[in-house]
């Protein structure tokens, strides 16, 4: 049986506040069907999957692209409680992490706890800064819908956990890196209100320490999270790979990957003019200095022709 994609469409990232409020009463229209919850936190820029892994016991070195997936035996040791075969986490080492039909707001703080032995610099407090629901649905149809708040679909596959769990561990993880973003043109106003006031004066280190946010920033949203990169199975799997192609789209996760890289690039121009204006008024100053310090001589040896300096 052919499958086709219905779209509903995707409300933009600003309006997911609030989109959310809206969620509960979508959900019900659609209580009905099987389904699968996912909620997903992005916490920090970075996580070592094999730290964790070593301490779980789990055999295996992960590279980037793979999360570590935390179930049964280990999840349970994890939370101190008994879990069920259908609950899961998955962990991103690009910082983010997807609970699986977790309904207990305990187990989630559990877990952040114990990431948090192994990355200290996660904010447990800020952890629901920045999060997505989304549920998957199972419903006899000869169409896979996609919503902003639900996929349904006509049948299981093993792939979908990982699949559904990466885009949003990603869209996430932009939503993050975007306020980032944000955050450093609201510094680079403030240097350009500076330059029009014709008061600009940077030092070498405030131009470094912006520089490197720009680069850290650059490495966190296109390098890291790899937002380009496909999971293994939508290589060997050409279902997998068109249902993961269109919740990539469905999430816009392409095109705010291309509008990052390019307020990315206008930053370093932006970055780029600083650092010349600043090393011309440098220049400028020295060649001042030079020129001061050369009339001061000439001046003296006046004064001693004339005689007025023994």
């Amino acid at each position: 049986m052919s499958l086709f994609f219905v779209r509903s469409p995707r409300k933009h990232v600003s309006q997911r506040t609030s989109i959310k409020s809206n969620k509960t009463n979508s959900l019900k229209r659609v209580r009905d069907m099987e389904a699968t919850t996912y909620k997903a936190f992005a916490i920090t820029n970075e996580i070592d999957l094999n730290k964790i892994a070593i301490h779980c016991g789990i055999p295996k070195k992960f590279t980037w692209e793979q999360p570590l997936i935390l179930r049964d035996d280990i999840l349970q040791s994890i939370l101190y409680k008994d879990m069920t075969d259908n609950q899961q986490v998955q962990v991103f080492s690009f910082g983010s992490i997807v609970f699986i039909n977790h309904f207990d707001a305990s187990d989630i703080t559990g877990l952040l706890y114990f990431l948090h032995s192994f990355e200290p610099d996660i904010e447990i407090e800020l952890a629901d800064k920045y999060t997505d629901d989304y549920c998957l649905h199972i419903k006899e149809t000869e169409t896979i819908e996609l919503t902003d708040e639900y996929v349904v679909v006509p049948s299981y596959e093993s792939y979908y956990p990982e699949l559904i769990s990466t885009i949003l561990a990603k869209s996430v993880a932009l939503e993050k890196t975007e306020e980032q973003l944000g955050k450093i043109h609201d510094k680079l106003e403030t240097m350009i209100d500076r330059l029009e006031k014709g008061s600009l004066r940077i030092g070498n280190k405030e131009l470094a320490r912006t520089t490197a946010k720009i680069v850290r920033h650059e490495y966190n949203t296109l390098a890291y999270i790899m937002i380009l990169d496909k999971p293994e199975i939508t290589w060997t799997s050409s279902t997998a790979g068109e249902f993961y192609d269109r919740m990539v789209d469905f999430f816009e996760l392409n095109d705010r990957y291309k509008i990052l890289k390019s307020k990315t690039d206008i930053l370093y121009n932006i970055m780029d003019g600083f650092s010349t204006i600043s090393h011309s008024i440098r220049g400028l100053f020295v060649e001042w200095t030079i020129v001061t310090l050369i009339v001061a001589e000439l001046l003296l040896t006046i004064l001693e022709i004339v005689g007025w300096i023994p």
